[in-house]
């Protein structure tokens, strides 16, 4: 369904990206997923590359969600689920401590806790504790719960990437 609901933002976004950024308008990047086994996370592009600052409709996409609107593939794949915790950057997995670790004992999501409850905004500590509570109670009322409050908060523009966004990487942490 979420496929089907957003064809037309990849009938679209595809060409308009492939010119605004000069080629390919899919981001892929490498992540970890279930019991931590690495796959390729896709995203429309947001940015000419690495280190270079986003354009005005990279900004647009990433404030609106809508460069996550790929990920349904992954969805599709079996990569990824609509909820859970959402898939970082390999490079952090061994900063995890063991406790942090049990976010990889689902499969990551496009949503979860941490996105409906500040996303950015929060610190690492905050989102592990919100990934984990997921693990400790997952529940088809929960996913029902997430899933509710993201579509809210994609309609009224609430917890937007683009509001006050921790982009300090995670160097690793002992609690949680």
């Amino acid at each position: 369904m979420g496929l089907i609901t957003s064809l037309p933002f990849f009938v679209v976004l595809l060409p308009v990206l492939s010119v605004h950024f000069k080629g390919n308008p899919i981001f892929v990047q490498i992540r970890p997923g279930l019991d931590a086994r690495l796959f390729a996370i896709l995203k429309f592009r947001t940015i000419q590359g690495d280190g270079k600052p986003l354009t005005r409709l990279g900004k647009l996409l990433r404030k609106s969600s809508i460069d996550e609107l790929p990920q349904f593939w992954n969805v599709l794949r079996g990569d990824m689920s609509i909820v859970g915790p959402r898939p970082l950057l390999q490079e952090y997995l061994p900063h995890y401590n063991e406790k942090q670790h049990l976010r990889h004992s689902v499969k990551p999501g496009m949503t979860g806790l941490a996105q409906i409850n500040g996303r950015n905004a929060l610190s690492w500590e905050e989102k592990f504790e919100f990934d984990l509570h997921y693990v400790d109670n997952l529940s088809l009322m929960l996913d029902v719960r997430i899933i509710f409050e993201t579509a809210m908060g994609l309609l009224f523009m609430r917890n937007a990437a683009g509001s006050a966004v921790d982009v300090s990487p995670f160097k690793g942490r002992k609690t949680c």
